[in-house]
């Protein structure tokens, strides 16, 4: 768990409008842990002022896996029921396991069906897995979200070997001690967040 943080100066956003902030939980495989922390985490996001959150889920999506510019209409059923929620995010929070050194192909799906839909946001990670804690799959996201011109948050949250440090009822065993990465990096993504927006409302990105 990463517990640094170089978090830009407070700005005061008290009379701006909440900063909509979508949650992707990047795991559909069967058994997996990432409802555990997403649990966690929206609890978190909960407690910080002046954002909105949303939990898009990939394992609720069925996007083919065949990429067109004239999806079939299964396909723009599915993409209806995702695309207005992404091109209405402020900003976004990946929680991503590790497959392989890599993040799942389920959720490159998801980002490569969308193009517009990150550009000029800011995006933050939430990772779990073995020995890395997801960081991997996190440094190749970053990658990625840079090809589409979102902007990752330097801070991240971990979680190595995760579920040795959650209980039955999906409890962090220490609840302070990740604690302070969460506000950290929801710090940074309102700053950012709040930023992008302020200047997208200004001038459109791309004008």
């Amino acid at each position: 768990m990463d517990l640094t943080a170089s978090t830009p100066a407070s700005v005061s956003h008290a009379t701006a409008a909440p900063l909509k902030v979508a949650v992707i939980l990047a795991s559909n495989r069967e058994g997996r842990f990432g409802p555990v922390v997403a649990d966690w985490f929206l609890s978190r996001a909960a407690g910080h002022p002046g954002i909105e959150t949303e939990l898009i889920d990939v394992a609720e999506l069925d996007l083919p896996f065949t990429l067109s510019h004239r999806p079939a209409p299964a396909a723009q059923a599915q993409l209806a029921r995702v695309s207005p929620r992404l091109a209405e995010a402020d900003a976004f929070v990946v929680l991503t396991p590790e497959y392989n050194h890599s993040f799942p192909a389920s959720l490159k799906n998801l980002i490569d069906w969308h193009h517009g839909e990150w550009q000029a946001k800011p995006v933050a990670f939430v990772s779990y897995g073995g020995i890395s804690g997801g960081l991997r799959a996190v440094e190749q996201l970053r990658q990625v979200f840079a090809e589409l011109h979102a902007v990752t948050m330097r801070d991240t949250v971990s979680f190595h070997n995760a579920g040795a440090h959650f209980d039955d009822e999906g409890r962090h065993k220490d609840p302070t001690a990740p604690d302070a990465a969460a506000k950290a990096m929801l710090d940074q993504l309102v700053w950012w967040g709040h930023a992008l927006r302020d200047a997208k409302t200004r001038r459109p990105y791309g004008a």
